[in-house]
This record gives structure tokens, sequence and C-alpha cells, in this order.
């Protein structure tokens, strides 16, 4: 079974994981699931929900308890960290484009502020 679900709200990717955890907990409470193998793509929402990592911002202790008030639905409930069969993955180490010092100064940072068509030079 494949749901989407859209969020129309900001909100950290984090946060995205735990509803999306949360609404597919409570469509397979309605269809009756009483056992569930949950696999996530988040490590931290996985180590959190599992007691490996702690939850030091409130929002996300409240993600987490909401979580463990839906365990008790299920007889059998186990969350693993896991990237889904047939995709795709890629590791990146750093970003693909590169960030300007936002301290170091720009080439427009003495003149008049006007900008100009021309080409540099003319």
């Amino acid at each position: 079974m494949r749901y989407v679900i859209r969020l129309h709200f900001p909100t950290s990717n984090n946060m995205a994981e735990y509803e999306a955890l949360l609404s597919g907990l409570r469509i397979a409470i309605e269809l009756g699931v009483k056992r569930l193998d949950v696999r996530g793509d988040s490590q931290l929402v996985i180590d959190q929900l599992m007691k490996e990592s702690s939850c030091h911002d409130p929002k996300m202790e409240a993600f987490c308890k909401a979580v463990r008030r839906l365990e008790d639905k299920f007889d059998g409930l186990e969350l693993n960290h896991a990237v889904p069969p047939n995709i795709f993955a890629r590791d990146i180490t750093k970003p693909s484009v590169e960030f300007k010092d936002p301290t170091e100064p720009g080439p427009s940072s003495t003149g008049s502020g006007r900008a100009s068509l021309a080409p540099p030079g003319q």
C-alpha cells in the first residue's frame, strides 16, 4: 500500500518523518493491523524511538510521545532504519554549491548601489 501525505505548514525534515510515521500508524490501526514492521529512512527518528538517542527538542519529544501512545494499539511494532528496496541511494558529503561567507565584502559593497547592465570595464 502506498499513500501520500502533504504537509501544508512549515516543518523540519525530522518533524515530517514523524508526521509520516504517525499517519502510517493511524492508517494501520484503522485497517486492523496488529503486527507492523516499520522501515524509516531517518536514523535520528528511529534512534529516538528505539531509545538509542534522547529527544532534546520539545517538539521532537512531543512527536516521540505521540508514537508511544499508538504503540499500545499493536501486538508487535518493530522500527528499523532502512532504505526501501529498489531505491537508489547516494551519500553526499558536502554541498553541491559553494556558499560565499556573508562577512566577506561583495563586489557591490561600494558604489551607488545601482545595477548596471553594461559588460565589466565599460
